[in-house]
């Protein structure tokens, strides 16, 4: 297929899928999964395409994936059986120098500029690796579930068959008193992009062609473009791996210990209690505030507070937390720049970096309270893997946590105030702390809720029904609209699919 009709598809100039491949039947989908990367090292929503291949492959469900080649070792040590199953995209004179450019701009403005023409480059080259393991494997529907943003056109339409995209998660900006976590520049470039998606969405038209589109949330359906595909599905973004996030077989001792220690008399020796944050370390993920409010209860309680991840503040807050006296370097804890300590501390900070994810399960088994004060989380998959091993969950009453959390299962923070942010956050640290009973039911009662609503096993068996209906409804349009010549003798046909 030349490249001249992927330049007319961006122009609008194709048509309307014509579907090629008679034997298409809405109970046997042959499925394609596309998207930019499929990781669990890069996390966020490079884990999804993964999670998506790996249910429908452990169903024995005909999917293929196409991704880009960043991640082949990865995938090949995963999916060593069903390696001849994914096509890579290889790295282009294009992708090298927009990330190049990527590292002048900050985190979030770099991914909604030179990252988005990065991943459209991506995309482009991919269209030409569609057509032909459309062709080649008889590929009945394309899912795209990457990327997440609601606003970001697709070049992944006008394919031969049905293209189904999301769950998009997004349409959210840092709560009003937090504004000034984000620099002005940024601000109006972002505004800028959202008034300019629009019409990048006529121009870039998948979100507008595609058979269906599935939001996370309200929110994001909302912030869809305008003429975006009127069939829109609701899912949860996303899902739990139950066979890697489940709870350590010593986790009940563990808690009727803390519950009969804190019975004792106040004079005995109260529990070490473990809290735990996962994620980047940026900005939005707000761990200097999560510092600043861990100070307050290692005031009152021994407590423990392990970072897991990297980024670009990890010096900064590895500052900041010495300058705290809670920095711990082994078993030594490093003392205060501050010439005067008011009072001593009952505990500590311990920075371990990035950790595979089977590492990073083993620490959470040891792990009390899960805390994420993130103020610019779309989704929080780190919320759901806890509740799966029965942590309770501290996080912030904005954006994703707020899909999974409720007060069964953990303390919502309301971002009013950067003050108020941290007393609260503080306060719901010592209570969860002060009581092993709290923790026991809140943990139990977010395991039950991921048993019911998130696992991944779950969530294939309701995205296999969504391609089922997709393909069922699409068909019978397709064999009942009249169909008419186009101009390139191709068959047209205008496809409106209802709620």
């Amino acid at each position: 297929m030349c490249e001249q009709s992927v330049l007319q598809s961006l122009f609008g100039q194709m048509g309307v899928t014509s579907f090629a491949n008679s034997d298409m039947t809405s109970d046997t989908p042959r499925v394609l999964i596309v998207a930019e990367h499929a990781s669990a090292k890069f996390g966020g929503e490079a884990a999804l395409p993964l999670h998506y291949f790996r249910v429908l492959r452990k169903r024995q469900i005909e999917v293929w994936l196409v991704v880009h080649e960043r991640t082949r070792d990865e995938l090949k040590l995963y999916f060593a059986a069903d390696f001849d199953r994914i096509c890579f995209v290889a790295d282009t004179v294009q992708h090298r120098l927009l990330w190049k450019l990527s590292r002048f701009f900050p985190h979030r403005l770099a991914y909604f500029t030179v990252g988005f023409v990065s991943r459209l480059v991506t995309q482009f080259v991919q269209r030409r690796l569609i057509r032909q393991m459309v062709q080649q494997h008889q590929i009945t529907i394309i899912h795209q579930p990457t990327p997440v943003s609601p606003k970001e056109p697709s070049l992944i339409c006008d394919l031969g068959v049905p293209v189904i995209m999301g769950p998009m998660n997004g349409g959210m900006d840092y709560p009003a008193a937090f504004q000034c976590r984000q620099g002005w520049f940024v601000h109006l470039t972002l505004i800028s992009g959202r008034l300019f998606s629009n019409w990048l969405n006529a121009l870039i038209p998948g979100k507008h062609r595609a058979a269906a589109l599935l939001v996370a949330n309200v929110r994001t359906k909302a912030a869809l473009p305008k003429g975006a595909c009127d069939r829109v599905i609701e899912l949860h973004e996303n899902g739990v791996d139950l066979a890697v996030w489940q709870p350590s077989a010593e986790r009940g001792n563990v808690q009727l210990r803390h519950l009969v220690e804190s019975m004792a008399p106040q004079t005995a020796r109260l529990p070490l209690v473990k809290f735990v944050y996962v994620g980047r370390l940026v900005h939005w993920k707000a761990v200097d505030l999560l510092l600043l409010a861990f100070r307050r209860v290692a005031e009152q309680l021994p407590v423990e507070l392990e970072i897991i991840g990297d980024g670009a503040r990890k010096v900064d807050l590895k500052r900041q937390a010495r300058a705290l006296g809670l920095l711990q370097f082994g078993d030594q804890l490093v003392t205060s720049t501050s010439s005067n300590e008011p009072t001593p501390l009952k505990g500590s900070v311990r920075f371990l970096g990035w950790l595979a994810q089977a590492d990073c399960a083993r620490r959470l088994q040891q792990a009390d309270v899960m805390v994420l004060p993130s103020l610019l989380e779309c989704g929080g998959a780190v919320v759901l893997e806890s509740m799966a091993m029965a942590i309770p969950v501290i996080a912030t009453n904005w954006g994703g946590p707020t899909d999974y959390l409720d007060d069964t299962c953990g303390i919502l923070i309301e971002p009013r105030s950067q003050a108020l942010f941290i007393d609260d956050l503080a306060a719901a640290m010592i209570r969860m702390a002060s009581s092993s009973e709290l923790r026991r039911s809140m943990g139990e009662a977010g395991r039950q809720r991921v048993l019911r609503y998130f696992d991944w096993d779950k969530k294939a068996e309701t995205i296999l029904e969504i391609y089922r209906n997709v393909l069922a409804s699409t068909l019978t349009q397709h064999q009942c609209l009249p169909h008419q010549k186009g101009t390139d003798g191709a068959v047209k046909q205008s496809v409106k699919l209802e709620h």
